[in-house]
């Protein structure tokens, strides 16, 4: 079973929809009772840091997330902003992240791209640069990306592909039991699928 966090924020319908389309089962997690019998969690997230964050500390998630982090007893999956949440600081807000990746979250600045809007948005081949859980190298994947602000990591072991808007950009992180994309699978049609299958098959 997946659970959809609740907390305020991202495309809870649209993923739901996607995950029983591909098979799977998924429950919507808008109180901790809603946890018992979870294997995997998702954070969808569309709109600001600080706003996603103080939406995890009103529900008080921030402190049952950590244990789940740290006991790696459910795996997580990030997505958009719900990646962007789990590094440790945005430029976008004053609130420190979740930390789970050493990371932080820059907004888009082309200073020699005149072609490059911000927010990057449309349908972005990523190049996988290493075998994890959801990508292996073969794989030439398109994805939607609606986003102002992208993920830097500190730890360039942690990104598992990127994507190239004026330069090269996260586009997933895994590290252990957590997961990121930047983009929406849930947008993604057939390529968002075979990701959420992969993810549902772990």
């Amino acid at each position: 079973m997946i659970g959809i966090l609740n907390y305020g924020l991202g495309n809870i319908s649209s993923i739901s929809n996607i995950i029983r389309h591909v098979g799977g089962e998924s429950r919507i997690v808008s109180s901790h009772a809603d946890i018992e019998g979870i294997e995997k969690l998702i954070i969808p997230g569309v709109g600001s840091f600080d706003h996603g964050m103080q939406g995890l500390h009103d529900g008080k998630w921030v402190e049952l997330l950590q244990e789940m982090v740290d006991t790696e007893s459910i795996k997580i999956l990030g997505i958009c902003l719900g990646m962007q949440l789990m590094c440790k600081s945005s430029e976008e807000g004053l609130l420190p992240g979740l930390g789970w990746i050493d990371a932080k979250v820059e907004k888009f600045s082309f200073q020699t791209h005149d072609d490059k809007r911000v927010p990057h948005m449309g349908w972005n081949t990523v190049d996988v640069l290493k075998t994890s859980d959801l990508f292996s190298p073969e794989q030439n994947d398109r994805f939607y990306f609606v986003h102002s602000y992208h993920v830097v990591c500190n730890d360039k072991a942690n990104i598992s592909s990127t994507t190239n808007y004026g330069f090269d950009v996260t586009a997933s992180f895994q590290n252990k039991n957590v997961y990121g994309v930047q983009f929406h699978p849930e947008k993604s049609h057939r390529f968002g699928k075979e990701l959420f299958k992969k993810f549902i098959s772990l």
